[in-house]
């Protein structure tokens, strides 16, 4: 089954337990203006140093080297005077009203220090200091301190663990990284945000690295006070911020979290987000670093998805899907046109797209006619194109084959795939291809194959002012438009209304001890809400089953039932395929003879007494509640294969039916649905209908933590629940 409801309950618990202990000041609901910690009027490094190696050597150096406009002030035991600077010696002596102070002294005298700037009404401050959350039960404890300061006194802090923050656009650079100058002048540009200080210097980089402006990189670290949804919120409101590149291990405030990114989807501005915790190493991993334990990352990521954040598996991706949406931050709808000089890149093309299901449409007879028109008579007119040799003779030409192909209403993006070459060709690709490429009508990326092979200076230059998103590998190229594509078809499918949730179906019967409902409760329940189920009855004795079997007709399957019983198969609980009375009888004593043999404490509700169900494709419908993100629904491959296989998609539990059959038919297992080889398909229309149903009660009876059906038998005319967990809070 998709989720062990024991085990599971007892995981979120704990989750809870250690979110909440890792950060246990209760954060607001709504996210606070942060204009006083990333815009000061006036900074304090306490901790300031001549050394310019030290970490308040760095900041300080920053700050000079950027030409901070605002008041700054030096705090030092060991100093009087750095670059010309006075020093004061405590805190006590800095004036009143700061906006910030970047604490730049270790773990041990944090909090005196903290307390003393709250006194004196500073307003935020950053905390670069390890030592907390991430490094166990003291860290946590001292973690615990620290942002109960900061709640109790209202400031903002920034950290602990963090790398600080950098401003380029307002000129306050408080990190401890020796940084030069950017100024963004006032164009649009990414925000960056990580949780990790590494990560975001990294993202920083290699945006920089890449032309575009970056007006702010902001480190969280432990996030003791301010957190990402903070952040977030202010970048939302920056007009200078077109695109936010995100990196988080945890999302602490996930309601907070998700009406943020309804926000940036209302703004037009998108969210690039790679958060880490797929794995249980990984989400282990995020623990030892930054203090966060991660949620369930796929609860989590079908949300987010709904709300058509940009949702990345790896950094190329986040660095790569950032470009081209920085670029072209509304995506494009059609597919993909790929256009290069090479068969062979144009087979592998072909390849690759096919495995990450990006979409390179056949083109329509009018631009099939416009290419044949341009090609010569050896070319074949055709998505991918190859132009073969022409692009040495007539380089401009290559230009007017992108623009007959993206005029096709097929024709969302495009690639051009080509070489570096020689100087010669460099030349000629700046002066002819890239200014072709800057005016295509519709998102278009360059490719430069080659590896390493160097790019010319003024090539590098024709490229960054055009602002062509750049790019070494067709593969990478090709996997950031699937993404970009992917963001296109979240904003429409966010535009759909949800259904109301309908009313909350009645549980059947007094919760059990446990909260988990036996099999023939929760298939009285699925019944109730509509969900097709075999016809059978409750037995308690011989005569009963006997009666039952011969209502519904042979053959039976009898299954033992009790909510302490989830797993009935374990001890013998289940005997199928009984053809007449005599074969009944010997299955009751055999199924009460292995119940009491393995469980001898367990007394039975009663013996479920069913009509065999018909085969077809055996899928598994499955929800869950979890405990910060809220409901969400599973389906896919059922049966003893969902364990093996984990073919299965989450999704959110307000998800349209349509929706439903188009995530059906993503699923590996999906030429099954359809049917192969003779075999009767399924009927995709029915298997949603479960799924919405199921998502629609997960949302109108918050009681209910779990949902389990597998298998549900799908087949040409209809489904069929052959079991079912139903599973609500104890006590309810």
């Amino acid at each position: 089954m998709w989720l062990h409801w024991c085990i599971d309950r007892h995981i979120w618990y704990a989750k809870l337990l250690l979110v909440s202990a890792s950060n246990p000041t209760s954060l607001p609901d709504a996210p606070r203006s942060l204009t006083p910690l990333l815009r000061p009027r006036s900074v304090a490094i306490v901790g300031a140093s001549a050394d310019p190696r030290s970490f308040g050597g760095f900041v300080l150096g920053n700050l000079l080297r950027f030409g901070y406009p605002g008041a700054l002030h030096l705090v030092s035991r060991s100093s009087a005077q750095i670059e010309g600077r006075d020093c004061v010696k405590t805190v006590d002596e800095l004036p009143t009203d700061l906006d910030l102070a970047v604490l730049a002294i270790p773990e041990a005298g944090v909090l005196d220090a903290l307390r003393s700037l709250a006194a004196r009404g500073c307003r935020s401050a950053v905390l670069f200091a390890s030592g907390y959350a991430e490094a166990g039960d003291e860290g946590r404890a001292r973690q615990q301190r620290v942002a109960e300061l900061a709640a109790s006194t209202g400031m903002l802090l920034l950290g602990p663990n963090c790398m600080g923050y950098t401003n380029y656009q307002d000129a306050v650079p408080l990190t401890f990284e020796a940084l030069p100058p950017n100024p963004a002048e006032g164009r649009p540009g990414v925000g960056v945000l990580a949780q990790s200080g590494a990560m975001a210097a990294n993202l920083r980089d290699a945006l920089l690295a890449r032309g575009l402006v970056v007006p702010c990189v902001v480190s969280t670290g432990n996030e003791a006070s301010v957190t990402v949804e903070d952040v977030l919120a202010h970048y939302l409101a920056d007009p200078q911020i077109r695109v936010v590149a995100l990196y988080a291990e945890q999302i602490r405030r996930p309601q907070l979290f998700l009406a943020l990114a309804r926000q940036a989807r209302a703004a037009g501005k998108p969210v690039v987000l790679l958060m880490p915790g797929r794995s249980a190493r990984a989400r282990d991993a995020a623990a030892s670093h930054t203090g966060a334990l991660a949620g369930d990352h796929a609860s989590a990521s079908a949300l987010l998805r709904r709300e058509a954040l940009v949702l990345v598996d790896t950094l190329d991706e986040l660095f790569d899907t950032t470009a081209v949406l920085m670029r072209y931050p509304q995506p494009p709808e059609g597919g993909t046109a790929f256009v290069t000089g090479s068969g062979a890149m144009k087979n592998l093309a072909l390849d690759f797209a096919d495995d990450i299901g990006l979409p390179l449409p056949a083109l329509s007879a009018p631009t099939t006619a416009a290419l044949k028109a341009l090609l010569p008579d050896y070319a074949v007119a055709e998505n991918p194109l190859d132009y073969t040799t022409i692009g040495v003779r007539q380089p401009g030409l290559i230009g007017e084959l992108i623009h007959a192909m993206l005029a096709d209403p097929a024709i969302g993006s495009g690639v051009l795939s080509i070489p570096v070459g020689p100087v010669i060709a460099q030349r000629d690709k700046a002066e002819h291809i890239v200014p072709a490429l800057a005016c295509a009508a519709k998102p278009t990326v360059l490719v430069l194959t080659g590896d390493h092979a160097p790019v010319e200076p003024f090539f590098t230059e024709a490229i960054r002012a055009s602002g062509v998103p750049l790019f070494r590998s067709p593969d990478r190229a090709l996997r950031a438009l699937r993404r970009v594509a992917a963001y296109g078809s979240a904003l429409q499918r966010a535009g759909r209304a949800a259904a109301a949730a309908p009313a909350a179906l009645p549980l059947p019967g007094p919760v059990p001890a446990n909260g988990l409902y036996a099999e023939h409760q929760g298939k009285a329940w699925l019944a109730a809400a509509g969900i097709p189920v075999p016809p059978g009855a409750l037995a308690r004795d011989l005569d009963e089953a006997l009666a039952v079997a011969a209502r519904i007709g042979y053959p039976v399957v009898l299954k033992a039932q009790a909510s302490e019983l989830p797993h009935k198969s374990d001890v013998g609980g289940v005997v199928v395929g009984l053809t007449d009375e005599a074969a009944l009888c010997k299955g009751w004593a055999r199924l009460h003879a292995s119940v009491a043999r393995h469980r001898p404490d367990l007394t039975l509700d009663g013996v479920l007494v069913e009509a065999m169900g018909a085969r077809g494709v055996e899928l598994v419908v499955g929800a869950r509640r979890d405990p910060q993100w809220g409901p969400v629904v599973l389906v896919g491959l059922g049966g003893v294969w969902i364990e093996a296989l984990k073919d299965v998609r989450v999704l959110p539990a307000d998800l349209a039916e349509a929706d439903i059959v188009d995530e059906l038919q993503q699923l590996k297992a999906a030429p099954l649905l359809a049917g192969i080889r003779g075999a009767p398909g399924a009927n995709l229309e029915a298997v949603a209908r479960v799924v919405a149903v199921i998502g629609a009660q997960m949302r109108a009876n918050p009681a209910i933590t779990e949902i389990d059906v597998n298998p549900l038998v799908a087949r040409p005319d209809g489904v069929l629940a052959l079991d079912a967990l139903l599973c609500v809070e104890a006590g309810t």
